[in-house]
């Protein structure tokens, strides 16, 4: 299986991970902050801009540009923890974008490198601007059953006819990786190499986890709480394909940001647990936390 991922890999990529530069004043960086800011009341054009996202290299179905923000770890930190945090891979779940927008501009104004971070933080675009917002992207696939599946008995597409009673918000599409959005994901693991995965997600109310690592037993009001992974999902992919733990933060509700006090105690204890648990004893990082 794993020997079929590489060829994968090889086949549909061919452009490093760091081969754009961020550039702040690119137009569409600028346009699509203007979009978000028009869409998500809680998002502000001001709070958007001031990230410095790459120059976009990644676009949707509908070629609107996903962005991407890096935040590296100090120079002489041994063996960082990696975290690739995405959020909006569902249209329709407008806080965990809005919330992911605030945790990255906390990160912004006090990252102290002490671990490395990776921010997608709407990966889904094209469903986020229609309105109503869906669940999934302009190809009416949703990105979180379109990735490669770990073996078993039934494929995400088999699941999709069989168990979830072909209901279109659910549809996996003819084929895994077929999304731009979902190879864009792909591409990340393969050449980010991440020590953990965060997804975020509504409107659960909880935490699930895929992986061998201890997990954080609440992030400020969402408690540990396994949903089981699907066929061609993230947490089925990252963890039972690539190796690589995935922390699924489901929000209380899609449509309402949580109080301020909620999202801040959130990424605290986020941020507790990645330096604590997420790589317990290889993390190296000499001094400091991220706040």
């Amino acid at each position: 299986m794993r020997v079929i991922v590489s060829l994968l890999a090889l086949l549909l990529f061919s452009v490093p991970l760091y081969a754009a530069r961020p550039a702040t004043g690119a137009d569409e960086v600028e346009q699509m902050c203007k979009k978000i800011s028009d869409r998500l009341a809680s998002v502000s054009y001001k709070e958007c801009s001031s990230v410095h996202f790459y120059q976009p290299r990644f676009f949707s179905a509908n070629n609107l540009p996903i962005l991407e923000a890096h935040y590296a770890a100090r120079t002489g930190t041994k063996n960082p923890v990696r975290v690739l945090f995405i959020g909006g891979i569902h249209g329709d779940e407008l806080s965990s974008v809005s919330v992911t927008f605030k945790w990255l501009n906390t990160l912004n104004k006090h990252h102290s490198g002490a671990f490395d971070w990776h921010f997608v933080p709407l990966a889904n675009p094209d469903g986020l601007m229609r309105r109503p917002a869906t669940r999934v992207n302009a190809n009416n696939i949703d990105l979180n059953r379109n990735f490669i599946p770990a073996e078993a008995e039934l494929t995400p597409l088999e699941y999709w006819k069989q168990q979830a009673k072909m209901r279109k918000r659910y549809y996996p599409g003819r084929a895994p990786l077929s999304e731009p959005e979902s190879k864009m994901i792909h591409k990340l693991i393969e050449e980010y190499r991440p020590t953990v995965i965060v997804s975020v997600h509504a409107p659960h109310g909880m935490l699930d986890f895929d992986g061998d690592k201890q997990p954080p037993q609440r992030l400020g009001p969402l408690y540990l709480r396994h949903l089981g992974t699907y066929p061609g999902s993230l947490g089925n992919y990252g963890w039972y394909v690539k190796n690589t733990p995935v922390l699924t933060i489901e929000l209380q509700h899609a449509g309402i940001m949580p109080p301020a006090q909620d999202i801040s105690k959130m990424w605290v204890d986020l941020v507790r647990w990645v330096r604590y648990k997420s790589k317990p004893g290889d993390q190296l990082a000499e001094g400091g936390e991220e706040q």
